[in-house]
């Protein structure tokens, strides 16, 4: 697994071509790379790029403003970035500089990002259509702004201004949601480091153990394969498994408990997104066994609905239909199953959507609607299936023995022409594999 994979050079070119092709040849599209951000005082958080940035030149540095000017003669696409400086690098790491950005990342043009004041409004003249984030960073919202007045101010000398600004989302989210056998290639290897992150987790478990030791399991897997946590880990043992959203990690499993970990690597920017609930000191009871089964129930269901042609809202439908029944079967709902599907009281129990889209972004970008109705599934679309079941240590409702039981199973699927590929295959899924692999201890 060490070799280390990236996307080759002629694949960005293509989708900077795709782009430009939707966009048309009196367009401009202008994509600023993510900002720095400050965790404290002068301690930045580790820099990550924007996402479309990287989808489509892989240029990894802060400070950088990507321009693709589709039809124009003296090359369409162009970086604005950060010149060589060797008193900074010797501080901070090397830099491309225009130079070896144009070189590496096989662009027509690169200039200083001090020039971008006196180039871009240049760019935009006798450009139509702006594409661009509107409203994601405001700084360069005003920069923009200021850019395409002082072209305006020149239409008695003949200048054209730009009179259409568009969503680049509209474009780019669409490119993004298909992966490429590139993009496949390294987030299965995204989810290979994750599945070994959380075998390795499972085999650390004890009663007794911290939620932060097991995190620190999983992400030391991470960083020995070359990846980072693609998103904060989330280790929950006893109750805390009902918290979706738990980040604070530092409880302690006791005898008995189950605990539920949500973690995925990322790997050269792309997520992989895995959860597995497993018993601490490696069985199951029954109630937790009885549970842990009924959401794999409901993960296949979902999964078996994960074909192209199908409406992506039906996973969802069938999931929540396989956890209704179960939930009435084991008596935690009372009544018709058509009545508790029709006033949502499975709710109380299963509070959040089936899955999404995974990519450059763990919640990736694509639209999961058109006109109102679910978009139907296209190979290429991976996404996540993660039903779960979670019981309130406080709801009294039900029978005591079910209280503080939360469970979640999720995986990474690819859609294909036939049968879906679930990238996170490999890791242990039911009670009797989980069992088995931490049976293994010794």
């Amino acid at each position: 697994m060490h070799k280390p994979l990236r996307i080759p050079d002629k694949a960005y070119a293509k989708r900077r071509k795709q782009l430009m092709r939707m966009a048309g040849d009196d367009a401009i599209a202008i994509l600023p790379s993510a900002p720095e951000r400050i965790r404290s005082r002068d301690t930045h958080y580790p820099y990550r790029q924007d996402s479309d940035l990287l989808y489509l030149t892989g240029f990894p540095e802060p400070e950088a403003v990507l321009v693709l000017v589709p039809g124009r003669k003296h090359g369409e696409v162009i970086l604005f970035c950060r010149e060589r400086d060797p008193e900074r690098e010797g501080w901070d790491g090397p830099r491309f500089g225009p130079e070896g950005a144009v070189e590496a990342f096989g662009l027509d043009d690169a200039y200083p990002i001090a020039d971008l004041d006196d180039i871009l409004p240049g760019l935009l003249e006798g450009r139509s259509r702006v594409y661009y984030h509107f409203g994601r960073d405001q700084e360069f919202d005003l920069k923009l702004i200021g850019w395409l007045n002082r072209v305006r101010a020149m239409v008695r000398q003949g200048a054209q201004p730009p009179h259409e600004f568009l969503e680049l989302g509209h474009l780019l989210d669409e490119l993004r949601l298909f992966k490429d056998r590139d993009e496949i290639r390294l987030m299965q290897r995204a989810a290979d480091i994750s599945v070994l992150a959380h075998e390795a987790a499972m085999l650390a478990a004890r009663p007794g153990i911290h939620e932060y030791q097991l995190q620190a399991e999983v992400e030391r897997v991470f960083r020995s394969h070359d990846a980072d946590p693609a998103y904060s880990s989330i280790v929950g043992a006893g109750s805390n498994a009902c918290v979706l959203h738990y980040r604070a990690n530092a409880a302690q499993a006791k005898d008995g408990d189950l605990v539920l970990i949500d973690a995925g690597a990322e790997y050269r920017g792309y997520a992989a997104d895995i959860t597995r609930t497993f018993p601490v000191n490696g069985r199951f009871t029954r109630e937790q066994r009885a549970l842990h089964d009924l959401v794999g129930e409901a993960q296949a269901a979902a999964l078996a609905q994960a074909r192209p042609g199908t409406p992506y809202e039906t996973g969802h439908v069938a999931a929540v239909e396989t956890l209704t029944e179960g939930l009435l079967r084991l008596g935690l709902l009372k009544g018709k199953l058509e009545k508790n599907l029709a006033d949502g009281s499975y709710r109380r129990f299963y509070r959040h959507k089936t899955g999404h889209w995974l990519g450059l972004d763990v919640h990736d970008v694509g639209e999961y609607r058109f006109d109102g109705e679910s978009r139907l599934l296209e190979p290429g679309m991976v996404f996540t299936i993660e039903p779960g079941v979670y019981i309130s240590p406080d709801d009294t409702t039900v029978d005591a023995k079910w209280r503080g039981i939360g469970i979640r199973t999720e995986d990474d699927v690819l859609v294909t022409r036939d049968e879906p590929q679930v990238l996170t295959n490999a890791l242990a899924r039911s009670a009797d594999e989980i069992e088995a692999l931490m049976a293994s201890r010794g």
